[in-house]
């Protein structure tokens, strides 16, 4: 299989970019996408040529290291993959593919296809955790949860930080992130002691990093390789408004009743 890959170069987060053309041939279909730059960035070596810099790690679909934009889809064609995971079977002999990094003002491209997402970091530092004292760990049956809330937590819990809902996002918002790991918790015991206070914490770090506001696209879901569902932004939004409500009324000195 021949391929013709145009790739987003850059040297430093302070300089310029642009796009450069490299003709590919030899690639097996049986390649992982990543495995294909593999072999790109061999033979850039060989050349005395400086490699593609882009994010990796397990290769397993599971730390949500690698990631970027195919043919302007976030970890490409195919719906619920990572970039790692993807294989070159996914396209055909003699095709052009454009490979950029993530585009969004909280993601500064830092060399190439790899940007700095510890915007991610931050929110989840913020209030993406819980406080409470437990002590020794307990059994994993004194606690009981309803399997409806054990299943969407774990739902929600399964996203990796990619970071592809931000790049597919027209106003680069990380709402179905934080979304996420606001709703994991939200949807567990021990999460409630904190739980309004947790989401205004992380809606507030997420407006702070210049992410956007979202507008329910849609985008984000569609590319998300954990494939998380747009419910996680309701929650969120849900408990930001109830969350002020208490604390306002916490502030004004007033009560509920």
């Amino acid at each position: 299989m021949k391929l013709i890959l145009n790739i987003w170069r850059q040297k430093s987060a302070g300089e310029s970019g642009r796009m450069v053309r490299y003709d590919l041939d030899k690639v097996s279909e049986h390649m992982s996408f990543l495995e294909m730059l593999d072999v790109l960035n061999e033979e850039l070596i060989l050349k005395g040529e400086e490699p593609v810099a882009f994010d990796h790690d397990c290769r397993e679909g599971i730390c949500g290291s690698c990631g970027f934009v195919i043919n302007g889809i976030p970890h490409g064609p195919r719906r619920g993959t990572t970039v790692c995971q993807l294989h070159m079977r996914s396209f055909s002999d003699g095709d052009e593919l454009f490979l950029e990094p993530w585009r969004a003002a909280a993601f500064p491209v830092q060399k190439d296809l790899c940007v700095d997402r510890s915007a991610f970091d931050r929110i989840i530092q913020s209030g993406g955790y819980i406080t409470a004292a437990t002590g020794g760990a307990q059994d994993a049956n004194s606690i009981l949860i309803p399997k409806t809330c054990s299943d969407r937590a774990m739902d929600a819990a399964a996203c990796i930080g990619c970071g592809a809902c931000v790049a597919a996002c027209p106003n680069a918002s990380a709402s179905l992130f934080t979304g996420a790991k606001i709703s994991h918790l939200r949807l567990l015991p021990q999460g409630q002691p904190e739980r309004f206070e947790r989401a205004l914490k992380m809606a507030a770090q997420a407006n702070e990093e210049a992410f956007g506001a979202c507008s329910n696209i849609g985008e984000c879901e569609a590319v998300c390789p954990k494939e998380i569902k747009l419910e996680v932004i309701a929650h969120m939004n849900a408990d930001f408004i109830k969350g002020a409500i208490v604390y306002r009324e916490e502030s004004s000195g007033g009560g509920a009743g």
